[in-house]
């Protein structure tokens, strides 16, 4: 049985960062604290315990990849900040009323459970074998799922991509990486605030040009990014993991089409500072996408006050066997069908591929011939019957990669608005360490 508690397997996997368990000590009878506090954080704390704890954790893994460990003091000024900077995102979902329901929450889990092979009911047990308390696991879970919701509702819904950047961003797709294959990629980031004076913006390019140099020559670049960068993935030894073409930011893409395995780019500026990107490892390859497509009309009818399911069904039968008589299919549609986006054009679907539509539609229309008309059925949107008039076998490589081209323009604006999302929330909060 795989480790748990591994970087592929928790949060980490599933929610794309790394944090140890957040645990809060309780205070002696005599009112005497049995923790100190290592930050003050506007109205909130990062305790000592929580650093030494994830300190614990990030040295042992470092220590697992063979990564040179900066000095103590450093490593735990790094995660400390990564720390307060968590505390104040938590603050903030808070604020809002952002919460991860239960339900919501079992789900990841059953998907943790799942990857890891093992029955849901089974993972509390699974985790006290390896010294974790389901309770705070639970906890850190649901904290971590939380600064997703707070992301998406800041950051990812706030992204707007214009027909011109599509456009744009599909042209330079022709001398892009594969779409589909995946590249395990690391990254330096050397930070520049947004009021920066000239001589910061120089000082800054000199601790980029010094990395720089230094990755050029050979040295090892997880070390580096522990001791240069000022990114998040700075304790991962930079590590962005695999991402697919199609996932990665722009400013990445536009490199790494020009380098191979194991190569370093030139340093990159963006407003969030200087980047400096390592090719690790490239895999997969290119892949047309062939899918069997179907052309469909149908007409639906809703259930009301008035006519109940069995009233529908027998009108449905009714039409059909007018139909079958030789009226017109699509001016019935036209004038009964409840769908609002199909009525007006004869109820007709036009060409879809496989999950288009929802089970029990696709399993009707799986079952008709050319032209031929299905027995009235049930879905979650009221009683249908459908027409098929067609299928074919299609090329949907281009539109894939519109999909993938779209992806690929938001995630790389969300990678840079995060990290100028976040650089905005520690700049406003109120820190006092306490080390």
């Amino acid at each position: 049985m795989k480790n748990l508690f591994s970087a592929a397997s928790l949060a980490l996997s599933l929610l794309l960062c790394g944090s140890a368990f957040a645990q809060t000590r309780d205070l002696s009878t005599s009112g005497v604290p049995l923790d100190r506090i290592a930050a003050v954080v506007n109205d909130g704390v990062v305790l000592n315990s929580q650093l030494d704890e994830q300190t614990e954790e990030i040295t042992a893994r470092l220590r697992q990849q063979n990564t040179e460990l900066p000095p103590r003091n450093v490593l735990r000024r790094q995660i400390l900040e990564r720390l307060v900077v968590e505390e104040i995102q938590i603050q903030r979902a808070d604020k809002l009323g952002l919460q991860i329901s239960d339900e919501m929450l079992n789900g990841a889990l059953e998907n943790i459970a799942r990857n890891n092979g093992i029955a849901f009911p089974d993972l509390p047990r699974m985790l006290e074998q390896q010294g974790i308390n389901y309770r705070d696991y639970r906890d850190e879970i649901r904290r971590q799922m939380t600064l997703q919701m707070l992301r998406q509702r800041d950051v990812i819904a706030r992204i707007n991509i214009s027909p011109r950047e599509m456009e744009q961003a599909m042209a330079r797709a022709k001398n892009a990486p594969n779409q589909n294959s995946e590249y395990n990629i690391s990254h330096i980031l050397v930070s520049v605030p947004v009021t920066a004076t000239p001589e910061q913006i120089e000082s800054r390019e000199k601790r980029m040009q010094e990395a720089y140099e230094k990755a050029k020559a050979g040295e090892d670049f997880a070390q580096l990014a522990l001791t240069y960068s000022d990114s998040t993935t700075n304790i991962e030894g930079g590590s962005l993991g695999w991402r697919k073409g199609s996932q990665l930011p722009s400013i990445v893409a536009e490199q790494i089409v020009k380098m191979q395995d194991g190569q370093i780019s030139e340093p990159i500026r963006t407003p969030s500072g200087f980047h400096l990107f390592r090719l690790n490892e490239t895999r997969g390859g290119t892949q047309q996408a062939v899918v069997t497509q179907v052309h469909a009309r149908h007409i639906l009818l809703t259930p009301n006050e008035l006519e109940d399911d069995q009233t529908l069904e027998q009108r449905l039968n009714d039409i059909r066997a007018r139909v079958l008589k030789g009226e017109d299919f699509a001016a019935i549609a036209a004038v009964t069908s409840k769908d609002p986006g199909s009525a007006p054009d004869g109820g007709d679907l036009g060409w879809a591929g496989p999950g288009s539509f929802v089970p029990e539609f696709e399993k009707q229309l799986d079952a008709l011939s050319e032209n031929e008309i299905s027995k009235p059925f049930r879905t979650q949107y009221g009683w249908h019957i459908i027409q098929l008039l067609g299928r074919r076998t299609h090329d949907v490589t281009e539109d894939k990669q519109r999909q993938q081209v779209y992806a690929q323009l938001r995630e790389s604006k969300a990678e840079e608005e995060t990290e100028l999302w976040l650089r905005r929330l520690r700049d406003e909060a109120f820190v006092d360490y306490r080390m």
